[in-house]
């Protein structure tokens, strides 16, 4: 089956010193994440450790918010790409289900490896990120109908699996199961709690026509 999954914003066309500054300002924030956390970063030190002013941090991302949802879009970005062009199980050529199973621990694991910065990309509006990635539902609703489970509408499954499985889990976890000591035992039982659930949703047999014509519809 042909990937047909959603573009991430890509940038419009940019002059050559905007991208150049737009780089920097990545790879300063990036530095800084490493060395602190994200919590302690300010927008004097993304300028300076960028080499750029102030004023151009502002003008480029609108906000220290917008930095980091530049950087949660990059790494976005990186699972996108290996969704539709890496290796199975991940990427194209295993089995649906097997698919399935790989999404969700590779989103669980980058929602684990991204928690900082997305917490540090949250404006202050919102009390509960909606943290969907616009990748989750299409591709999960688009292995539902490979593989083609027992429900009658795979619509209302997606949606249903995608909050499952999206960010405001990883941002509602108390900081302390975010610890270097309990991180690694908290993405353990996320993965597995993700493959017994998809795996046994997805083990019931599919309806035949009989079943369908009674009113089951996919």
């Amino acid at each position: 089956m042909k990937e047909f999954l959603p573009q991430l914003g890509k940038p419009r066309p940019e002059r050559a010193d905007a991208v150049r500054n737009r780089a920097l300002l990545l790879a300063a924030a990036r530095a800084l994440v490493a060395e602190r956390g994200a919590s302690d970063v300010t927008m004097d030190e993304l300028a300076a450790r960028s080499g750029l002013g102030k004023g151009t941090v502002f003008r480029r991302f609108g906000s220290r918010a917008g930095i980091f949802q530049a950087l949660l879009d990059e790494e976005e970005r990186s699972l996108q790409q290996a969704v539709m062009a890496g290796d199975p199980p991940l990427g194209p050529g295993a089995p649906g289900l097997e698919r399935l199973v790989a999404y969700g621990t590779a989103r669980i694991g980058f929602l684990f490896d991204n928690h900082e910065i997305a917490r540090a990309s949250l404006d202050g509006g919102q009390k509960i990120p909606a943290g969907e990635s616009p990748l989750s539902r299409l591709h999960i609703r688009m292995l539902l109908g490979e593989i083609r489970p027992a429900f009658g509408d795979l619509d209302v499954l997606a949606a249903q699996l995608t909050g499952a499985l999206d960010g405001p889990l990883m941002l509602q976890l108390p900081t302390e199961d975010l610890s270097s000591a309990a991180a690694a035992r908290q993405r353990k039982r996320l993965m597995q709690g993700w493959t017994e659930l998809v795996t046994r949703l997805c083990a019931l047999p599919h309806r035949g026509p009989s079943e369908e014509a009674h009113g089951v519809h996919r």
